[in-house]
Parts: structure tokens; sequence; C-alpha cells
């Protein structure tokens, strides 16, 4: 498996941007995914947003385990934030917890605007990695489709505004951290698919995830795949291309194709509810 390392120069470029904007909110709302969430939390924003009041949104929560998703919230709860669950895509339910948990973020600053006389929207930026679904959870609190969204890493480019009933916020690129010192949640990061594509190494990735279903979620993985042997990860990989008829002249498995249709499977949650990090791994982690 080929070292992962992915910083376009455009980030370089958002991050200043960014850094620029912080003065103009009253908090951030860093989104992460709900089955990677100490990969997809980027200790680089957290330094650029500095004391202001953050809501880690733990997103996609439809497609990742539950009960690691609830140890991951109280775990950030426990470092100083306030975290939420939800899943974007249902937006009327995910617009009233975000909502919700924003106010209470900053509620000690509403009550001291209400004893001035000051009645305005609260302002927060909208950060975190690419693909964890920052866009999707703004036209959810819009309630319609304002910012532009896409199932790949990179989408936005760009800053926006966007008013919402009560908020305004701020969309902005998704930024990685210039290099990767942990290659096990990089790898998170391209299963996801918080990585363009066009770098990764879709064989050995899809080795590499095997590994870890195969550890965590065994049965989930027999059942999606037929699967008997799990006593490697190319015999799991073979088992793949075996189910979904990926056989090409002379009875070979198509690898390649095996390889990109399990990350598929797995981004779109074929396989199961899968979070793929253990908040007892990552204590103090988000402090």
């Amino acid at each position: 498996m080929k070292h992962i390392q992915w910083f376009p120069g455009h980030m370089t470029k958002a991050m200043r941007m960014m850094e620029e904007c912080v003065p103009l909110v009253d908090g951030v709302m860093v989104v992460l995914d709900a089955r990677a969430p100490a990969a997809t939390f980027n200790k680089k924003l957290k330094k650029l947003f500095g004391a202001k009041p953050a809501l880690y949104i733990l997103n996609k929560a439809d497609l990742a385990d539950g009960g690691k998703t609830d140890t991951f919230v109280t775990e950030i709860n426990q470092s100083g934030a306030l975290a939420v669950k939800c899943a974007a895509a249902q937006a009327s339910s995910a617009a009233k917890q975000i909502g919700a948990k924003a106010l209470e973020l900053l509620r000690e600053k509403r009550e001291r605007d209400a004893a001035k006389g000051i009645v305005r929207p609260l302002k927060f930026m909208v950060a975190g990695i690419p693909n964890t679904g920052k866009s999707t959870i703004i036209n959810a609190l819009s309630g319609q489709k304002r910012a532009i969204t896409g199932d790949r890493a990179g989408v936005t480019r760009g800053k926006q505004w966007i008013r919402c009933a009560g908020f305004e916020l701020l969309d902005t690129p998704g930024t990685m951290p210039p290099s990767f010192e942990n290659q096990t949640l990089a790898q998170h990061l391209a299963y996801i698919g918080s990585i363009n594509d066009d770098i990764l190494d879709f064989y050995g990735l899809s080795l590499e995830l095997l590994r870890e279903l195969a550890a965590g979620y065994p049965s989930l993985l027999k059942e999606r795949y037929a699967l008997e042997d799990l006593s490697s990860p190319a015999a799991m990989l073979g088992g793949v291309c075996k189910r979904r008829g990926f056989i090409v002249r002379g009875g070979e498995y198509d690898f390649e194709r095996g390889a990109r249709a399990l990350i598929d499977d797995f981004r779109k949650g074929r396989i199961g509810k899968i979070t793929l990090e253990s908040a007892a791994d990552y204590s103090g982690f988000f402090a």
C-alpha cells in the first residue's frame, strides 16, 4: 500500500481565507464523518479557529455504527466542545438537531445580546475535511439547495454566505492537514471518498479495508459477499470478485474492478453500518 498524501494548492489559499473570516463569525460548525470521526478531525482547523465556540457535527450517522457514534459524541463533549450526530440527507430532522445544538452552544452570547437589545442572526463558519457533507448540512439548515453538493472531494472551492432561519452560514472549501502523520487515518479518508480518487491505489486500499472489516465486522462481510475464507485480504477480495461475477478471460478474477466495487459498496453503506474507529483509542484526541 503506497503512502497517501494529498494537499492540492487551492487548500493553502482556502486556509488563509478561512483564517481571515474567523473574526466575522460567532462560532464554527465542524463537520465530521461519523464513520471516521478521528480521521476527519483536522487539528490544523482547530488551531485556526482558536477560542471560537465549536459544534462538531458527526454527519452520515445513518451509515455508521450507532453505538460507536454515541461514544464519540460523548468523547467530544468531554473535550470541552459540543457534538451532535445526524444524517444531513434526512434534512428536516438534521436541521432540528443541529439548530438546537447551535443555539445551546451560543446561549450565553444570545443572552448578552438580548440584554443589550441586540437582535441579529448568529454567524457560523461551516468547515471540515472534503466530502463530509458540509454543503448538504447547509442545505438542510436553509431548507433549500443553496450550496453545491457532490459525492467526491473538492466540490466546494470558494466561500459563500448563506442565510438560514436564525443563522448566517459561511460555506468553506474542504481542507486537509498539509501532511498525514497517521497513515491508518489517511486510509480511512480514502475509504470514505475524502481524497481525490485519481491518486489512489484502489487494489492496495481494498486489501487494507478488507483487513479492517474482517477484524471489526466479519459477519457483515460474510453476509454481503457470501465469504467463507477470511484468512487473508487477497482471499477475501477474490471472494468479492466471485460473488460479483468479476471474472476475465481464462477464469482469472478482475481484482481492480472488485477493489473499486468493494470501496463503492462501503461508501454507499451497502455492506452495513460501520465505524472504522473506536473512541477508546482516541481519548483526548479532540481536546
